[in-house]
């Protein structure tokens, strides 16, 4: 096995993928990635590296704190690659929802420190809009695009709305909106030929228009990290499309809020311009599990933890 830099993408989770001891091995063998958590502790002002590598796990759960954790361990893991294997550039980077933040520090369009902190205010705002205007979210499981899209169109009315937030993979698109609409749609699925039909124990509606209220809080948020143009072709969520300037990047990142994450038709389009390799870096591995079922003969590899560098450096030499 080779990196390609011609073929090789870098993707980064998001929400979900977070759990106790994350990047704590990593920064124990790792001086970059170690750095990367103390600049952390240093930019948020608390022992925010103790949270996520000891806990408590309600604590590390809480959006804002979970955002950030993503972010941080992403951002080690890429130093540690970068240590690595060095001077080794990919032709894209794209990130699922609260990745693609990471992905834009990668592409050299956002430095660490003022992303952790519009990452940090990301979390806070949608909490906010969890309490303002609380909703649903559930996963929708064996049913294609278009027979979502109808269930929540069936299921939503002027004043309750469902619509498809995270297409994660075919056959795993994930719904959002008021909860009473969500259950609606729910049903409306399941009467279409879902295999099943999953709320998810959340109280905020991501990607939805429920996250409308903290939009303009968003958006100074983002001006104030001040994204410059990405030196890596990134593709964005809201279109599945390559971020051709600054500009296009601050687009994305405000609209992400409450539109559809396209993962699927990301992977997609970097599939489509050559890409066979991705490499998936941070907690976890659910986007190497997901492009299983979006490209299968893609190769996918998840870099998150010691034990995952020593094994891709032995399969690389």
């Amino acid at each position: 096995m080779t990196f390609d830099p011609k073929t090789t993408a870098f993707v980064f989770p998001g929400q979900g993928s977070q759990k106790i001891g994350m990047g704590k091995e990593l920064s124990a063998a790792h001086p970059e990635a170690k750095a990367i958590f103390q600049q952390a502790d240093d930019t948020l002002g608390f022992a925010f590296s103790s949270l996520c590598w000891d806990g408590p796990e309600a604590e590390l759960n809480d959006t804002i704190n979970t955002q950030p954790a993503l972010f941080v361990h992403s951002i080690a893991a890429l130093r540690v690659f970068e240590k690595l294997w060095p001077g080794f550039q990919p032709a894209f980077v794209a990130g699922h929802s609260l990745g693609e933040l990471s992905a834009a520090v990668a592409a050299g369009a956002l430095d660490f420190a003022a992303g952790l902190r519009l990452v940090r205010r990301r979390g806070e705002l949608m909490k906010q809009a969890g309490q303002r205007s609380p909703g649903g979210m559930a996963a929708i499981l064996g049913l294609d695009i278009p027979a979502v899209e109808a269930a929540c169109a069936s299921a939503s009315t002027a004043e309750e709305v469902a619509q498809v937030a995270n297409d994660n993979c075919p056959g795993q698109v994930v719904i959002s909106g008021h909860s009473a609409a969500v259950e609606r749609a729910m049903e409306a699925a399941k009467a279409a030929g879902a295999k099943r039909a999953l709320p998810l124990a959340v109280s905020i509606a991501a990607h939805s228009p429920l996250m409308a209220s903290v939009q303009s809080e968003f958006a100074s948020a983002i001006a104030e990290a001040n994204p410059g143009q990405p030196a890596i072709p990134m593709i964005g969520n809201v279109e599945a499309a390559a971020l051709a300037d600054a500009a296009a990047l601050r687009a994305d990142l405000e609209a992400q809020l409450t539109a559809r994450v396209r993962w699927t038709e990301s992977i997609q389009t970097m599939h489509r311009s050559g890409v066979t390799q991705f490499i998936e870096l941070g907690t976890g591995s659910v986007l190497t599990g997901l492009l299983k079922r979006i490209e299968s003969e893609a190769q996918g590899i998840a870099l998150g933890e010691p034990a995952d560098f020593e094994k891709a450096l032995a399969e690389t030499s």
